[in-house]
Formats: structure tokens, C-alpha cells, sequence
């Protein structure tokens, strides 16, 4: 299979520059040895944006006026429907029923038609529209495009801190976890790169394991609060990992609320759940992570409100 490079991944990097935040590493006050890479300061909340970015920079000019669609829980309908407008392009987003509405509001805010279907209808129904309009499918993880502009994040880690250690990265579709795991490797080929995601959709983890990819199906995967992270691995996501992950660490609900409740208390950072897990894996598993300068992408900060109060209630934790 055709893996992305790290060739791949600087020309997305200038592509993608015009449109995307070129976020800080901040380091927290709490543990000298631990930075977090804010993704939830792009305009769009989430780190979605580079991958989409990119995907409608490489658009050839019949693409362009076609327009793109896409399926998407949220944060990657958001991010294509701000790439869309800023290069003037039409957008339609396909969102699964039940999908946060901060983030469903924020897509029509931004233009794009939006199109609710039941959450197991959202793929065959996104291809439907692309077949029906001519228009550009951009699948939110199983595209090179999108998976070159989501390594950037990497790219940005290794070029702020070059002696990094470990690099903690949410694992949903895998889009974002194989960008960067491509370009820490290519760039600090001593780096551990780790993903992160939740104990009750813990499909990567099982895929790896299994060396083929698992599906738990969304009955199991939509218990998890973390909306961002319910989805498998694809093929192409699955060939990556396998290839340049370190290993997958799993955290529970409870460990990502507190993780949600320390970034808004400690690190003034608003994070939604799926953004909040790799600081999860820090807090309550080091013991299961090398040692050494350590950096958390903090992917998105897209949260319902009462999500984000009720993490706020709980009880903080060390």
C-alpha cells in the first residue's frame, strides 16, 4: 500500500498554511517534562482543519466548482465546510442523527448544506451525493490527502521541540495518528509515538493486536464519550499504524473527564472529550509510557456544554 512520506507531509505543511493556525507547544505548569500541542485553537476548534485543508488546495479547477462532501460526527464537516468557503468552493456535509448540535450549528454557520441520515446511512449516503453532483468525496481519515495534512501537527512537534521523547496522539479513524506518527519517525526516529483511545472504543488496539482490522460496530463504540474517536480503522489508516505506531494505551471515561477538568483548570484550554484523552494516557498511565519530554496533542475543543460542565463538577484529580 502507498504510504504517505514525509515528502507528503512538508508540501501539505505549505499547502495548508494560508488556512491553518500554526499551533504553539505549551508547556504545562503542573509536570516540566510534559508540553501539549493545542489543536482546539483553530478557527475550527479542531485539528480536522489541516487535513481538509489540504484536500481542497489539491481540488483541480472542475473539482473546485463541483464543491466536496464529506460525512462527518462533527469536527471534520466543520473544518471542510471553513476550507470550503475560504477557497470559495460549494460544501455539503452528511451528519449521523444525534451528532452534537455546538457542532452541526457550527457547519451551517460556515455554509455548508448539511444532510442528516441515520449514523449507519452517512457513508453510503455521502457516495450517493458525490455520484449524483459530480461533487469531490474528502472521507474525514481514509484519504492520503487528508492524512498528509493532519501529519503537519507532527511536523510542527519535532520542528518546536526537537529532542522530544514521546509523542501522545488520539486514535479514532486514524487519520491524525498516522500523519504524525509519519513525520515524528521520518524527523526524531528515536521518538515513541503512542496512541490514545478510549477503553470502550478500543478498536486500533484490537486491530494491531489482531494484525487486521476490527470492527466493534457502533452499538459498542457509541458508548464512549468521546463522539470523535467511534469510528475504525480503515485499510489505509490500519497500514500506517501498523507500520510507524509505538503501541495504543486505552483510558476510561472517568480518566477523560479529569483530563477535560485539568486542561480547562491548569492549562486554560477548553478541550472536548475525544481531545482530551492523550492527556488522559499522561495522568493516570505513565507507568505504561517511556519516560522523557513528552508531548499530548489536545486535538479538538468542540464540546457540548453540558459535557463540559459536568467534567468540570467532577472532582479534580492529581
Amino acid at each position: 500500500m502507498d504510504l504517505v512520506s514525509l515528502a507528503d507531509i512538508r508540501a501539505a505543511a505549505h499547502a495548508v498554511a494560508p488556512t491553518v493556525l500554526r499551533t504553539p507547544l505549551l508547556r504545562t505548569r503542573w509536570d516540566d517534562r510534559l508540553w501539549l500541542k493545542p489543536e482546539s485553537l483553530q478557527p475550527v476548534g479542531s485539528f480536522k482543519l489541516r487535513g481538509a485543508a489540504h484536500a481542497v488546495a489539491r481540488l483541480d479547477p472542475a473539482g473546485r466548482a463541483r464543491g466536496v462532501v464529506t460525512h462527518s460526527s462533527g469536527n471534520h464537516g466543520q473544518a471542510l465546510a471553513y476550507a470550503a468557503r475560504a477557497a470559495g468552493v460549494p460544501c455539503t456535509v452528511v451528519v449521523p442523527e444525534g451528532a452534537p448540535t455546538v457542532k452541526v450549528d457550527q457547519m451551517r454557520a460556515l455554509g455548508a448544506e448539511v444532510v442528516p441520515v441515520a449514523r449507519e446511512r452517512r457513508g453510503a449516503e455521502a457516495d450517493r451525493i458525490a455520484a449524483a453532483t459530480g461533487a469531490v468525496l474528502v472521507p474525514p481519515f481514509d484519504d492520503r490527502r487528508v492524512i498528509a495534512g493532519q501529519g503537519t501537527v507532527g511536523l510542527e512537534i519535532v520542528e518546536d521541540l526537537p529532542d522530544v521523547d514521546v509523542v501522545l496522539v488520539p486514535v479514532g479513524g486514524g487519520g491524525l495518528s498516522s500523519g504524525v506518527a509519519t513525520a515524528v519517525r521520518a524527523l526524531r526516529p528515536s521518538a515513541v509515538v503512542v496512541g490514545v483511545e478510549p477503553a470502550l472504543a478500543a478498536e486500533a488496539r484490537d486491530s494491531l493486536a489482531a494484525g487486521e482490522v476490527v470492527v466493534w460496530g457502533e452499538e459498542r463504540t457509541y458508548r464512549t464519550c468521546a463522539d470523535g474517536l467511534r469510528l475504525p480503522l480503515s485499510p489505509l489508516t490500519f497500514a500506517h499504524l501498523r507500520d510507524r505506531l509505538d503501541g495504543i494505551v486505552t483510558v476510561t471515561e472517568d480518566e477523560i473527564r479529569a483530563a477535560m477538568g485539568r486542561l480547562a483548570r491548569d492549562a486554560r484550554l477548553v478541550a472536548e472529550p475525544s481531545g482530551a484523552v492523550a492527556l488522559a494516557a499522561r495522568l493516570f498511565h505513565a507507568d505504561d509510557l517511556p519516560a522523557g519530554r513528552t508531548v499530548a496533542v489536545v486535538s479538538g475543543g468542540n464540546v457540548d456544554p453540558d459535557v463540559f460542565a459536568a467534567a468540570l463538577s467532577a472532582p479534580p484529580q492529581p
